[in-house]
């Protein structure tokens, strides 16, 4: 009870100890704050890319034809639940007089789409409907229709970084004109290549709004179709070049992706007569995989960053040390009184030891409720930064996302809050030793 006695004392009467405590709540939320951001940043990044392209990608070297029969085996084993089909491309997108946009082409089979990836919630016009997802434009159903990024159309506000959705809005219905094009060997020339222009007039049927900048600025969308006549003008059949699968619920991605290629092994060679070469040439990856130089390079800096903090944050070790050893050198009195009534000295450094590891457990503790706050809040935070000195911080221009992402990373919080309360305790290791060879007789003699 003597040393609760003592701390509480300590802690009424020398409010220097305070600071030691504000230190160390400053420094844990610091490294909670930047370690969620980056660990929030990291996810979101990972989560985007399984929510718009599936968990499975598989990309062939060639047109894969015969693609529905290899995704109802892929249903039949029980890996995937659903998966679907693009035909990719390049092209320059002209808006209007002056306006054109390169953008990547993805023809897309909405129906399946749906089912793959969380498509529909981007879709401004057909997000609240309970009608199919559907080309058709409003007003002329029968004109051919498409899907346009809401970056492609405009970019976001320099000071607010909002897009005018009501502006896109507008934008739907209007006729713009792909220009792209496909690669020909001409058999009569002697097997000599040459790149044949194809244009492609539609309509904006929908305005795709993902949250993601990169997404939103560089895709538009038609049908599955449409793109194979420009792409693949000389296939009589339907064909992908990428297959997108969804897998069925709790089934590990990474072993699903031995189980895919072994499926894929065998269909590439009896239904497509792929040789070994061909089929070895498919990369079949998660989508977290095709991510992962991107997110590994995330990582390091989150960790070299972390790093930095953690350097400047060993102040709280020297602080805290300062203080005890005043503390110490102050209250050499009741050191010697505890001596004189038979504590050991192993008794007296566990006093200031424990106090130490004390101090780093409350300021942990109302570190980990502010870095909570200001992580919870940082969106709000970064607004009224703008408003108030019209400085805006994050834009999905630079950092992809529309929003911050704001979950805390509890495990990163509970390794910051143990390394804050060992700091504290060393801190208080140094004085804590000073105090127990501290000799009672010598300070009664001129206490």
């Amino acid at each position: 009870m003597l040393k609760y006695f003592l701390w509480l004392r300590y802690l009424h009467k020398r409010r220097i100890v305070l600071l030691s405590m504000a230190t160390v709540a400053l420094s844990v939320a610091l490294l909670i704050v930047v370690a969620s951001l980056f660990i929030g940043f990291i996810e979101a990044f990972e989560g985007s890319a399984a929510d718009f392209i599936g968990d499975v990608v598989i990309s062939g070297p060639r047109p894969i034809r015969k693609y529905d029969l290899f995704i109802e085996r892929l249903k039949e084993s029980g890996i995937a639940e659903e998966a679907t089909v693009i035909v990719s491309a390049q092209g320059l997108l002209h808006l209007g007089t002056g306006h054109v946009r390169a953008v990547s082409v993805w023809g897309i089979e909405p129906h399946q789409r749906v089912r793959v990836t969380r498509y529909k919630e981007s879709l401004l016009r057909q997000k609240a409907s309970n009608e199919p997802v559907s080309f058709d434009p409003p007003g002329d159903p029968n004109q051919g229709g498409g899907f346009v990024g809401i970056a492609v159309l405009s970019e976001p506000d320099e000071e607010t970084d909002e897009y005018d959705t009501d502006a896109a809005m507008e934008m739907i219905g209007k006729r713009v004109v792909l220009t792209t094009g496909t690669v020909l060997r001409e058999s009569d020339a002697g097997g000599s290549v040459q790149f044949k222009r194809k244009v492609v007039p539609f309509a904006i049927a929908d305005v795709m709004f993902t949250g993601v900048y990169d997404l939103d600025r560089r895709f538009i969308y038609l049908p599955r179709e449409r793109v194979q006549e420009v792409i693949y003008p000389d296939e009589p059949e339907p064909v992908a070049d990428q297959v997108q699968i969804r897998l069925a619920e709790g089934v590990d991605p990474r072993a699903a992706v031995a189980m895919i290629r072994g499926l894929w092994s065998v269909f590439a060679e009896d239904e497509l007569g792929w040789g070994p070469y061909t089929i070895e040439a498919t990369d079949i990856e998660t989508s977290r995989q095709m991510q992962g130089q991107y997110v590994y390079e995330l990582r390091k800096q989150m960790g070299i960053l972390l790093f930095i903090f953690g350097v400047v944050d060993f102040t709280v070790i020297l602080l805290i040390s300062c203080i005890f050893y005043m503390i110490v050198r102050m209250k050499r009195k009741d050191i010697g009184i505890m001596k004189s009534c038979g504590a050991s000295s192993w008794s007296v450094a566990a006093l200031f030891l424990g106090f130490g590891v004390c101090v780093g457990i409350i300021g942990a503790a109302v570190g980990t409720v502010l870095g909570y706050v200001v992580t919870r809040h940082v969106n709000t935070l970064e607004e009224w930064i703008r408003v108030l000195f019209g400085l805006k911080l994050w834009k999905s221009s630079v950092y992809m996302f529309s929003r911050i992402p704001n979950q805390v990373d509890w495990p990163s919080a509970g390794r910051v809050v143990v390394f804050a309360i060992i700091a504290a305790g060393v801190g208080a290791l140094i004085p804590a030793i000073v105090a127990a060879r501290t000799r009672p007789v010598e300070i009664l003699q001129y206490e």
